[in-house]
Order: C-alpha cells, then structure tokens, then sequence
C-alpha cells in the first residue's frame, strides 16, 4: 500500500471532491483518479461513491480513512523525530482564524513560525467559527481558534483569551460631536437596528443570549455573514454592529466609526484553542499551539 495513495485518498475523503483534492495537493485531476483507483484495485474495495457533487466514503472508505488519518500521522511524527536530530521541525500546519483576528494575527504569527520551524510549512485560513469547526472536524485544518467554543466528542479546546463586544456605530460626519461615549444599556442596545451576522455565528448567539437573560430581544435590521460587510453597511448607515475592537482596528477605515461599551459589566466572549480529537497533534502542532498563545498575548 503506498503512502501517497492514502494521502490522496484521504484528502479527496476530507474534501469531498476530486477537483478540490486535486487543486490542495497540486497535482492533475486524472492522476488523483488515478491512484485512487489502483489503491481501490489492490485492496478489492470500492473507498469511494463518484456522483455529481463530490465523492463520498463508502463503509470500507471510512474504515480505511481512520486507518490511513492514523498511519499518516505516524509518518509524520516519525519525519518529525528525525528533524530533531538535525534540531528541525517540518511538516505542514493549517490554522484558521476568525476574520476579526485574522488580519492582526497573520503576520506576527507567520513570521514567528518561519523563524522558530523554517523547515516547516504553514496555511492560514480565515472564516466563520461554525465553518473552522467543522473544517477542523473533516481534517481540513489542524488547529482553529473558535469564538465560544463548546467541547466535544471530535473537537478539543483550550481557553485563550477574553474579547469585549463592544457597539459599532458610524462617525457622524463633519464637525458634529460623536455619540455618547458612556456604556449603552441592554435596553437601549435592544431597540437599535442591528446588522449582524446569522445564526449560528457565534457573536450573534452571544448578543441573544445576554439580551434573553434580560427578556429583551435584539432589533435585526439585516443578517450579513461577512466582517467587511458588516462594516460597510455600518458606515453608509444601514444599522449599527456588534462587533471586537480588532475587527474594527483592522478594517480599511476605522476611523469611520465609533465604539462603545455595552452595558456595565462590558460584553465579553470567550475565544478558544481548538484541535482535532480525531487526531493526536505533532510536535509542528503542539509548537504552532504555544506560538498562537504568545502571538496572540502580544498581539491582542
């Protein structure tokens, strides 16, 4: 059995679909069909059910994936233990990160991580919490960092740090004074169209959550899943956001807006470390984890 058919075969597993396995391992699309096939000759299974929206594992594929996720692991701690020798760490680490992080992390993280594991490779991807779980769940990614994170049966966390919420409004133009820079209250903040993202996202379950432990509920002007977007409807005064002081600091203009407490205790949410529980973690991974915590310590 060879290793790079698993890891083929694996990938196109992850992914669902040969076009994306081919385009992630950089290699034509018939070549990936290819191995896969011979893989599925020799072992007299079928791994694989082809239809129109993808491929999916069949009962002998999902067997095997666990085999090949388990045997490929091992490998690669192995290549790991070897680097030690020689005092390198390689391998290849995915991380994906909330968009409001993702533009104040990626460069003091990337940079951090080719200076400490210069013979290792790292991917960033940013994007939803309820999307980097389940990219993380499907093997896509080896570590996330999750807004409220909740432990379980495929997904590992750890806590991180504590983000404030904080109300988004935009700047009044010209010479007029800014709103109140005072906490608003649940109250006030209930009656306020807001323009947020949908549920499940995770800033949204909180806002709703806290609003319900005071029997209030919130005012949604428009549902948009998309930081940016958010933000450019803020301004041109489609509603108000709520939103962390990095997503606003790392926007294209945020001097546009203005930001206020929300009530006074000020609303927080809990971001998390998460990794695969499907999985065990390289030494790459485990030092991609302490590299996160002290970017995002310094950073943040």
């Amino acid at each position: 059995m060879d290793l790079k058919q698993l890891e083929y075969f694996v990938r196109v597993a992850e992914l669902s679909s040969f076009t994306r396995a081919a385009l992630a391992l950089d290699i034509a699309q018939p070549a990936l069909s290819r191995q896969v096939r011979l893989l599925e000759v020799e072992l007299r299974q079928n791994l694989l059910i082809r239809n129109g929206r993808g491929a999916v594992p069949t009962e002998a594929g999902q067997l095997l994936l666990a085999h090949a996720r388990g045997t490929l692991h091992q490998v690669a701690r192995a290549r790991e233990e070897l680097g030690r020798v020689r005092d390198a760490l390689d391998g290849r680490v995915a991380i994906g990160l909330p968009p409001s992080l993702a533009r104040a992390l990626t460069v003091p993280l990337t940079r951090a991580f080719r200076a400490q594991m210069p013979h290792a490779t790292i991917s960033i991807s940013e994007g939803l919490s309820v999307a980097l779980q389940e990219d993380l769940v499907n093997g896509r990614l080896d570590i996330a960092v999750l807004y409220n994170a909740q432990p379980t049966g495929d997904v590992e966390i750890s806590p991180l740090m504590e983000e404030e919420l904080l109300l988004v409004q935009a700047r009044p133009p010209g010479p007029h004074e800014d709103p109140p820079s005072q906490p608003i209250t649940l109250q006030s903040l209930a009656t306020l169209p807001l323009v947020i993202p949908s549920r499940p996202n995770a800033i949204r379950m909180r806002v709703e959550s806290e609003l319900a432990a005071a029997a209030l509920r919130p005012t949604i002007a428009l549902e948009i899943d998309g930081v940016s977007a958010i933000l450019d409807l803020v301004a041109d005064g489609a509603g108000h956001a709520i939103l962390s002081r990095n997503a606003v600091a790392s926007s294209l203009r945020p001097s546009v807006f203005t930001l206020r407490q929300i009530g006074d205790a000020a609303l927080r949410i809990a971001l998390s470390l998460a990794t695969s529980a499907r999985r065990p973690s390289t030494l790459t991974q485990q030092t991609t984890l302490q590299l996160l915590r002290e970017v995002t310590a310094r950073y943040l």
